[in-house]
């Protein structure tokens, strides 16, 4: 297998690479909905455990939408772990200091981190790396579904769909 390379960007509108985006999105708000989960078997209260979902699911949402694009735009190859790996070391700890942010706010606590930031964001850039591989994973096994699911009406994952595709002669799952 050759190394993987960025394929050029399709033409398509906004509604194209939006609907292309949609399986990033939806593995960002899955992913934040785990801390809520967390946050419920620990007993917190319904209120504390929503504003963790809300405040850890859109960020990852919109940065899981943000990655979609810029594979549909062909500026991160599909399934190759560098780039998204330096994507998730910037995004993931953009998201979970947002998170604190939106949970320190929700429950009227006056600070957002109990440890210096710099610390935090360090902690955070290092737990990225696990997140990234975990995100490529479900990005990979999910996204060219929808993309062959949309690929009649949307260019950009008819252009995807076609990354995905196996090499002639070899039937699809072997």
């Amino acid at each position: 297998m050759g190394p993987r390379t960025a394929a050029p960007a399709p033409a398509g509108g906004v509604l194209h690479y939006a609907e292309a985006a949609l399986p990033g999105a939806a593995i960002g708000l899955a992913a934040g909905s785990f801390g809520a989960v967390t946050a419920a078997l620990a007993g917190l209260g319904a209120g504390l455990t929503g504003a963790i979902a809300a405040g850890m699911g859109a960020p990852l949402a919109l940065l899981g939408g943000v990655y979609g694009v810029l594979v549909g735009r062909g500026l991160v190859a599909p399934g190759a772990i560098g780039p998204a790996a330096l994507f998730w070391v910037v995004g993931f700890p953009a998201a979970r200091l947002a998170e604190e942010a939106f949970v320190a706010a929700a429950v009227g606590h006056g600070a957002v981190l109990r440890e210096p930031l710099p610390s935090f964001l360090l902690f955070q850039a290092m737990l990225s790396l696990g997140f990234a591989i975990g995100f490529l994973w479900l990005h990979e096994r999910l996204a060219p579904r929808w993309f062959r699911r949309i690929r009649s009406r949307n260019p950009v994952a008819a252009a995807l769909s076609s990354h995905y595709a196996p090499p002639p002669g070899r039937p699809r799952g072997s």
